[in-house]
């Protein structure tokens, strides 16, 4: 049977598009979420650009069917309808004293529901306090996923242990050009492009990467990088990997001290030279979901907060020389030159992506649309690396299978301009370990 999907301004700020992900069902957008997209409309940022595009798409539907029994959906047998506000129902009343925006949207999918008997009416909202609080009166409610990862458990690692591994394989791969055909390996085990592997034997090992393109296992050295060495075969895996010129998108994750943002700014040290600038952003998202204009002082001021585990980073690789060596020196230049630019994410938008080393940290806390948004901007010689931690999200409407950094690993695995590395053991300090593990 046809269901209405009754959809919050959180819906619509996550996906502009989302009228187009509900097949040829009927929806019914709450007159207050058209209220609270205007609050929204103006701004750089992408929710403010969704706000835009999607009461552009609702204006060009408009018409007098869009306030009685709805306006079709494009390529599809649905309706679109705008609900108009309704006296609070009782039971919401007694339940919810202050009657706030989203009180006013809950009171008219309850009121809509109520009509239909509570029959194929559901609720869409990413927001989980407001699913809670429409279940507790009687509302199915659900959150919204059009683009989110199924299985986390089968999460795509980036790497994977291949034994046992004939001796005759690691004497060749020992030997130039240091690489063998796949077919060498015998095994029944796929690989995708650029996939990392750790080859064993008994107490023999080896770490390879798999070429798709030539079919082929090659060797991997550990490689050090600005003073960094890599201390396990995850971080000489992820180091290769943004190291290589011909991979334009890498992404690393990893829970709290596991190396990656220390990782990714070695390697775009390393490969300055090919490179015009190094981008380092990260999403701001601020505490209790307050905009930065309630923290005291200038825009400086108000993003140091934010910008701060960026530049503690840089100081690690500072210090991993004398405060005269070239290598500390040229730090310090490029920050004065602009040749590496830190910055919030949404300050990224119109500026030129060509030839720059693009390191996006935190970004398990972008949408899928944002990270779409960023790699499409990315221009010839640039080269993007995402980094985060899929389990720690800070964003109000994102979770583990529904935010960006997932989003990529799961598309673009496979892909021959794609390589990915989950590091999994954190090298920040044994207490830092130990408290991952136990807390």
């Amino acid at each position: 049977m046809k269901k209405i999907f009754i959809l919050d301004t959180n819906v619509i700020l996550h996906d502009s598009g989302c009228v187009h992900q509900f097949k040829d069902n009927d929806i019914y957008i709450p007159i207050t979420v058209i209220e609270e997209l205007d609050k929204f409309k103006k701004g750089n940022n992408v929710i403010n650009c969704n706000a835009r595009d999607f009461l552009r798409t609702l204006d060009a539907l408009s018409s007098d069917k869009m306030f009685d029994g709805g306006v079709p959906i494009e390529n599809g047998n649905g309706a679109i309808s705008i609900c108009l506000d309704e006296p609070i129902d009782e039971l919401v009343k007694k339940n919810f004293t202050e009657i706030t925006p989203d009180i006013k949207i809950l009171n008219i999918a309850y009121t809509v529901a109520k009509k239909h008997q509570f029959q194929n009416v559901i609720f869409v909202t990413k927001d989980v306090n407001l699913r809670l609080r429409a279940r507790s009166i009687g509302l199915k409610t659900e959150n919204y996923n059009s683009k989110f990862v199924e299985n986390l458990s089968d999460m795509y690692t980036g790497f994977q242990v291949v034994e046992p591994v004939l001796p005759t394989v690691f004497d060749a791969l020992y030997k130039k050009p240091f690489e063998v055909p796949e077919s060498v390996l015998d095994m029944a085990a796929s690989f995708y492009t650029n996939e990392h592997l750790i080859l064993k034997n008994g107490s023999h090992s080896a770490l390879a990467v798999y070429d798709g393109l030539r079919q082929c296992i090659k060797l991997i050295q550990p490689k050090t990088s600005y003073g960094i060495k890599p201390r396990n075969a995850e971080q000489t895996f992820a180091l290769d990997a943004m190291l290589n010129s011909d991979i334009p998108l890498v992404t690393v994750s990893g829970k709290a001290g596991t190396g990656k943002t220390l990782l990714a700014l070695a390697a775009a040290l390393e490969k300055k030279q090919y490179y015009r600038q190094i981008f380092v952003a990260r999403p701001v998202v601020p505490l209790s979901n307050k905009d930065l204009g309630f923290l005291p002082g200038d825009v400086a001021s108000k993003l140091d907060p934010y910008m701060q585990p960026l530049y503690d980073n840089l100081t690690v690789l500072q210090n991993h020389f004398n405060e005269q060596n070239s290598q500390a020196r040229q730090i310090r230049e490029l920050l004065e030159e602009e040749k590496i630019v830190i910055t919030p994410i949404s300050y990224i938008r119109g500026r030129s992506i060509v030839r720059v080393f693009f390191i996006v940290d935190e970004a398990q806390n972008l949408t899928p649309h944002e990270v779409k948004t960023i790699i499409t901007r990315a221009g010839e010689g640039t080269k993007i690396v995402f980094t985060g931690d899929i389990f720690q999200i800070d964003h109000p409407y994102l979770d583990s299978q529904t935010n960006g950094l997932a989003y990529i690993i799961e598309k673009m695995k496979g892909q021959p301009l794609y390589a990915h590395v989950n590091l999994e053991k954190g090298e920040r300090s044994e207490l830092a370990e130990l408290a991952a593990k136990m807390l």
